[in-house]
This record gives C-alpha cells, structure tokens and sequence, in this order.
C-alpha cells in the first residue's frame, strides 16, 4: 500500500472514530486503476470479522458493494451468487460489503425490498439467499466506502494478486433485461489468463451510497408524514364487500382492528411503516374500526395517535357478523384481522390474531416485485 494511501486511510479511520462520521458524498473519489486495495476490517453476518489478509490465498479478489434494500442490488443477487459459484474453485474470493448507513435509509426507499440494510437485517438475507461469500457490513462509520469510493449499490472492485485494482465498476450492462457484456466476468476472465483486462472502467448504476449525512433527510421525512392528516368515515357492509372486490389496479391490504383490541393497537405501528414503505407503488392500506358507532371520536382520537393516515373507516353497526361474512368467509372473527386482496379480489393473504410483520412484507413484496 502507497504510503499517502495508507496515511489517508489512518485519517480517515481517527476522524470516524472520533465521531465525525465518513459520508460527504462530494468528498468520495473512487479509486483509480492501479491504486492498491485499502485494507478494513469489518464484522460480517457469520459472525467473524474480515480483512484483507482474510483472502490473502485468493489469485483475485471481487470485492462487490451492495446492500438489502436496493432494486437494482436485489436484481444481482443471483448473478453475483453465480460469479461466486463459477470462480472460487479458481483461485477468486468474493466478498460483499453493505456500505449504507440503515439510519439514512427513508421508508420509502424500501418500497421494493422487506428489509432494510442493518446488519441485523443483512443476517435474514443472507441465511434466506444462501450466500456462501462473506456478507460485511460497513454502516458502522462507512470508512470502507468512503476509502473505496463507493456511489452505488452495486459497484464491482477487481483486485489482481497484487491487490492492485484492475477493474472497477458494473457487474454487467443490463439490470433486468438480457445481458450483452460481461463486464465484471470478462475482467475476471483476462486476470486468470494473464492478459490484460478489456475494459477497466464501467459506469454503475444502481441506489446511491446511503451516508450518514442523509440521516436529517430520513428523519425529516417521517416528520412530514406524521404531520398528515387523519380522518375516519363510516362505512357499512355494502361498503366492506366493495372494498373486497378491490376494482382497482393496488395490491390492497385491509386491517381490522379497535381500540379496545391490545394486539390490534401494538401492531398498528407496523402497518403504518408499510404503507410508508410500499405506498408509493400499486399499493394502499385500509383500517377498518369494529368500535361500536358511538365510540368513533375515541377510535380517531386513537388512529391520530399513531399517525395512520391512509384511508381508515369505522364500521356502522353493531352486526358483527355481516361485517365478517362480507370481508372474507375464511375470517373466523377475533381481532386484529389482516387481509391482502389482489386486484379483482383474490385474497393472498390472511392473518387472524398478530401478524408477522417480516412474513407481511415478504407477501407484499412478492406481488409488487423486487425490481424496477
């Protein structure tokens, strides 16, 4: 390692651990050709702690940033498993880093994904796609992406035996449609030949480094959606079997729930962060009151409470069971009761009593989809 890198790595490794965080996108430079691989030293979701040394074996080493929440970092997922599968009998490590600070992340940047970029969160990823790389985490102080340069998720460095960079950018040129180059694999290819690499520098595409600075923008934004009004109408059994039939093109998710409903109140939380999570796609969420007609200032009272502003009504009468048989008949009655209906009223998804909230999401996501 040159001995200005090094000493530039020292200072930034101080000014983190002092607090002052690495993350002023206008000061990030990506690393050049040639320039030596900055050494770190960062936990991953098995548990140990990596460094470079820790693939010092490897020919080549891959190392890719990428995260959970990213559409375009999810659509890589596979392949960049399969660069793993096809190269580490060759002499190639791969190891990918999560370089996003998970408090930086608004809600609704997670509208294609069910989880964000905690480490945490990393873990259930990784156990669910069966990563056989090493998964870091780098949201801590961001010194590894601050140190590489990082502008997106995800963004490929090649490092030769020497750990010199050969190669920098895209995994390859198409997020989702049919892939013409290569890049990454190509880059690859010519290092364990011996040749040159073809092309040493691609553009990335993909979500944008989520440094701490973003953190004000993230809070900021919850509060704008707290500050959304909240209304409650009334809405009779006609009423809920039109919500039913969903004659609408959302992915539309209905929660019945009172006040005098303990479970029902402890979830609401939740579903207030999904609709702030999907709502900007093909998706909206209905609350549907079971609090007797006269009780309906204390039912607002309570949704204003929990800032549940998507549309919220109250059921005007005290025949319960034409509520039940008309949202859905497989619904035995106790409260809370979450449904997801399909437009053209295909129910996908039913929940008496709590819900998961991951399994929720996971349903929501796997109609909406994952990718742009």
């Amino acid at each position: 390692m040159g001995i200005m890198r090094f000493v530039t790595s020292i200072m930034v490794l101080v000014l983190c651990m002092l607090g002052s965080r690495c993350h002023a996108a206008d000061a990030v430079k990506t690393l050049e050709i040639g320039a030596d691989a900055p050494d770190f030293s960062l936990p991953g979701v098995d548990g140990k702690t990596y460094t470079l040394k820790s693939f010092a074996d490897a020919k080549i080493l891959a190392v890719i940033f990428t995260c959970n929440h990213c559409p375009t970092a999810q659509a890589y997922e596979k392949r960049i498993m399969q660069l793993h599968a096809d190269y580490r009998d060759k002499g190639v490590a791969l190891v990918a880093i999560s370089p996003n600070d998970a408090l930086a992340v608004r809600l609704d940047e997670l509208g294609y994904s069910d989880l964000g970029d905690s480490l945490e969160e990393m873990k259930i990823r990784a156990k669910e796609r069966g990563f056989q790389f090493p998964y870091l985490y780098d949201g801590e102080t961001q010194s590894v992406a601050h140190a590489y340069g990082v502008l997106a998720t995800p963004h490929v460095f090649i490092f030769d035996a020497g750990r010199k960079l050969r190669y920098v950018g895209r995994v390859d040129d198409s997020e989702v449609k049919e892939v013409t180059t290569h890049d990454a694999r190509n880059a690859i290819e010519a290092l364990l030949a011996g040749k040159p690499v073809p092309v040493e520098k691609t553009k990335v595409f993909g979500c944008s480094t989520k440094w701490a600075s973003k953190r004000d923008d993230a809070k900021r934004s919850l509060e704008k959606w707290d500050a959304e009004p909240v209304s409650l109408a009334d809405i009779d059994v006609a009423g809920v079997k039109e919500l039913v039939t969903n004659d609408t093109k959302k992915l539309r998710l209905i929660n019945v729930w009172a006040t005098w409903c303990g479970p029902c109140v402890i979830e609401m939380p939740e579903l207030v962060t999904m609709n702030r999570m999907y709502r900007g796609r093909p998706f909206e969420m209905i609350t549907i009151s079971m609090d007797a007609p006269d009780k309906k200032d204390r039912a607002l009272e309570r949704l204003k409470d929990l800032h549940v502003s998507c549309t919220n009504y109250l059921y005007n009468s005290n025949d319960r069971d034409k509520l039940v048989d008309a949202l859905d008949k497989q619904w035995p009655g106790p409260i809370p009761h979450t449904i997801l209906v399909e437009p053209g009223g295909k129910i996908i998804y039913r929940q008496t009593g709590a819900f998961d909230a991951m399994e929720l999401k996971r349903a929501i996501v796997g109609y909406l989809g994952r990718t742009y």
